[in-house]
């Protein structure tokens, strides 16, 4: 996720307590949609759409900060 911010993600998460949440949040929500997309079974189609939403959000949120950040930094 922002290649190019690769080095700041890195710096943010060892210095602001909330952006970590968010990428970690953000990363959890990744790996429980991946494991429902993968299983065959899966029957919670609506709960697999609410999850990618809220995977957006985190990543729409994310992203806001990252050009903050970068902006500062120029």
């Amino acid at each position: 996720m922002f290649p190019e911010y690769r080095d700041l993600i890195s710096k943010l998460k060892q210095e602001d307590a909330h952006f970590a949440r968010l990428f970690n949040e953000h990363n959890e929500l990744d790996d429980k949609i991946s494991g429902l997309e993968n299983n065959p079974v899966t029957s919670g189609l609506e709960e697999l759409e609410e999850l990618k939403r809220g995977k957006l959000r985190l990543k729409d949120e994310i992203y806001v900060i990252l050009k903050r950040e970068a902006a500062k930094n120029q």
